[in-house]
């Protein structure tokens, strides 16, 4: 039996093409649906950022599993029709993000930013900056991207200490964050986006960070309270990676824009070169384990 498969450019329609088992058709969300959309079984969304996922869903008729280009869910979740499975990407990306919270880290501490407004001002700006070597980072959220970040982390000679939801051998429990906050010198934050984590590094959750630490949020901007984190940045007491943000994008008029200490990005640190291929390589195992009758590995379940 062929399973049909909706993808929504070129690349997916290559790779879904050569998964056995499988009738990829391509489809777009700005054009009728193709006929082969009655039979469809499967849906790859393309983010669908000016669509609501559930008109989309009600004109598939036959839809068993929406399998995601992205790591994150919170679009999705709730929209998916009772029945339908939803899976996500989760190892396409945690590479390029922990790549881009390392750089981050290296900016603030080498001063790579002081260095280039200096490079434009025609300044020698010559003196010492802090190096990463021998610092210690927590990180909260002990998946593919944090286990991704401390690999990445550790050739600097720096530590990292991983927060899941729950403890385990080399994992600390999320009960346990309190206490850890004010012993780290970094603190990132790789959760998903859920009613729990909404506002979970908020004006206690900073206080509890050591003078001078560094807030890095490679999560979602609804993860950090802004206002908080905003405060303690004027004040000196901590500084702060952000690739995300809330609101995003910012509008002129945000206090993050000419806050103190900030290194911040437009929601690029998964968006580099190879990011499509990566994630349709992640999405055609997925496919295939579905077309022979098994569960995809990264399927979400209850509260995500």
């Amino acid at each position: 039996m062929t399973l049909t498969v909706l993808v929504p450019d070129d690349l997916g329609l290559a790779v879904l093409s050569d998964v056995e088992g499988v009738r990829a058709v391509r489809y777009s969300v700005d054009e009728e649906l193709p006929p082969e959309a009655a039979d469809a079984e499967v849906l790859v969304p393309k983010f669908l950022q000016h669509t609501d996922p559930r008109d989309f869903f009600g004109k598939l008729p036959n839809l068993r599993l929406v399998q995601l280009l992205s790591a994150g869910a919170e679009r999705f979740i709730g929209t998916v029709p009772d029945g339908v499975l939803l899976s996500t990407c989760r190892g396409a990306h945690g590479g390029s993000t922990a790549e881009w919270a390392v750089g981050a880290l290296l900016a603030i501490y080498r001063d790579f930013p002081v260095f280039e407004r200096a490079r434009l001002e025609r300044r020698w700006d010559y003196h010492l900056t802090e190096t990463l070597q021998g610092k210690k980072a927590l990180v909260v959220g002990a998946g593919d991207l944090g286990r991704q970040f401390r690999r990445r982390l550790e050739p600097f000679d720096a530590t990292a200490t991983l927060v899941g939801r729950t403890a385990r051998d080399g994992v600390h429990g999320m009960d346990e964050l309190p206490g850890l906050l004010g012993e780290y010198d970094i603190v990132l934050v790789v959760v998903p986006l859920t009613p729990e984590t909404t506002g979970m590094v908020d004006a206690d959750f900073l206080a509890r960070m050591k003078d001078g630490a560094i807030l890095v949020n490679a999560a979602r901007g609804a993860v950090v309270d802004t206002d908080a984190l905003v405060a303690e940045l004027v004040s000196g007491r901590l500084r702060a990676a952000l690739d995300v943000t809330d609101p995003e994008p910012l509008p002129e008029d945000h206090p993050l824009w000419t806050a103190p200490g900030l290194f911040l990005t437009p929601h690029v640190a998964g968006s580099c070169t190879g990011h499509a291929a990566r994630a349709y390589a992640v999405v055609a195992a997925e496919v295939a384990r579905f077309a022979r009758g098994e569960e995809p590995h990264n399927l979400v379940r209850g509260d995500y």
